[in-house]
């Protein structure tokens, strides 16, 4: 689908509208301030990189704006694409292109505090803890260098190897490893070529309640990921039931409303405890569903969308993988049997995450494996994302990098 014509008037285009407190209806007050929705150069340049057609002159048309903040968006984990994740520069980056919700995956440290961290025993590819002498000796598995036999290097660190006070003196890094490394600097430089090191100085990390104080003195809203536990449970007499009730419990004495909050879980039961102990929450509860990863699973989540709707679930969040698919006659992309009957039940759809492919040029990997034949070029995500709003019809879009999706979404006045 690439397109041989090549353009230089879109990044010519402004790329950011100063919005006053009163827009998106007033629902996103600044105070007397006005904020300024900045996207920059690369929605254009995944616009001029389209092949030729309506959606493309369209996406052309809505160039100068104005950019608006969106709900529609939801920053994955920030804004990982250029900064390191769930740190307070990504965050800021997230809101400052525009995403109306922020993620923060909530682990625990061992005195069972909550903190952001994509995963519980992560800390050795997204922190510096292992260039950290009176830290790094508390993980899990310490550093081991890498062999001249082939045994790649080995570290495993975790939130609940150390407590929240240790974890704040902690810098976020961009989430990488080097596998072949034979010292901890070596390891620690890993960074994939799609993304940067250039804001990875010092991520400060945030504990979840910083972060829902952050993200509600911006006036936007919060989609919290009870990550699973990578240690066994109970941990220390600290139940999953105690733990998922200690990340709801967070919003309710921070005075913030329900319907501000979509809590997520790839834990059925942990949505399930949501909607009999917290109604209020357990209506937004996000079930991630990541039994599509292999083919039989696809077919037996598909089949179980009934019965996951009888239980009360209603929002549903696969990876965007898998809710298209090429039509055998045609080779368009259409809705998938998932999203298919995902509608027939009336749940909502919810996916994840754009902007985490890299370059699309070879079929972009795991989020296009369904579509890959007719994906060749950077601008085919958005070709992708039309599909996914106009025809599955999602509510929300999990991105790496914010300022893509939020202009698609003030293209066509998704709030």
């Amino acid at each position: 689908m690439r397109s041989i014509i090549a353009s230089s008037l879109l990044f010519s285009l402004a790329s950011s509208a100063v919005i006053p407190p009163s827009r998106n209806n007033g629902k996103r007050p600044y105070g007397n301030q006005t904020f300024n929705v900045e996207l920059g150069p690369r929605p254009y340049y995944l616009v001029d990189n389209m092949d030729d057609g309506l959606l493309k002159e369209k996406l052309q048309s809505c160039s100068k704006g104005p950019f608006d903040v969106s709900d529609f968006v939801i920053a994955h984990r920030g804004a990982p694409l250029q900064f390191p994740e769930h740190t307070l520069e990504s965050y800021s980056a997230a809101r400052r292109m525009g995403a109306g919700i922020i993620e923060c995956d909530v682990a625990f440290t061992k005195d069972k505090q909550l903190v952001c961290r994509h995963a519980q025993c992560d800390l050795h590819t997204t922190t510096d803890i292992l260039n950290r002498t009176d830290l790094a000796s508390k993980c899990t598995t310490p550093f081991t260098p890498a062999t001249d036999n082939g045994t790649e290097a080995e570290a495993l660190c975790c939130t609940s190897d150390i407590t929240e006070a240790e974890f704040k003196s902690l810098c976020g890094k961009m989430d990488a490893f080097n596998p072949n490394a034979t010292t901890v600097e070596e390891y620690l430089d890993g960074t994939p070529y799609f993304r940067t090191d250039l804001y990875a100085t010092c991520g400060t990390v945030l504990t979840h309640n910083e972060y829902i104080s952050l993200v509600d003195g911006w006036n936007l809203k919060f989609t919290p990921e009870l990550k699973t536990p990578e240690v066994e449970m109970p941990f220390e007499g600290y139940t999953q039931q105690q733990y998922a009730q200690d990340m709801i419990d967070a919003y309710k004495n921070a005075n913030i409303d329900p319907s501000r909050v979509w809590a997520q879980s790839f834990l059925p039961d942990d949505i399930f405890y949501w909607i009999a102990n917290e109604p209020d929450f357990g209506k937004q509860a996000v079930y991630l569903d990541e039994r599509v990863d292999t083919p039989a699973g696809y077919v037996n989540a598909t089949a179980s969308i009934p019965d996951l709707a009888a239980r009360g679930v209603k929002i549903l969040a696969p990876a965007f993988f898998a809710l298209t698919k090429l039509d055998n006659n045609t080779g368009a992309i259409v809705p998938s049997e998932y999203a298919l009957a995902a509608q027939e039940a009336g749940l909502e759809l919810i996916t994840w995450s754009f902007e985490r492919s890299g370059w699309l040029n070879e079929g972009g990997g795991y989020y296009y494996q369904y579509v890959k034949p007719v994906i060749n070029n950077d601008g085919d995500a958005y070709t992708v994302l039309d599909v996914l709003v106009q025809q599955v019809g999602i509510t929300h879009m999990f991105t790496d990098w914010p300022a893509t999706v939020t202009y698609f979404a003030s293209c066509f006045g998704l709030e």
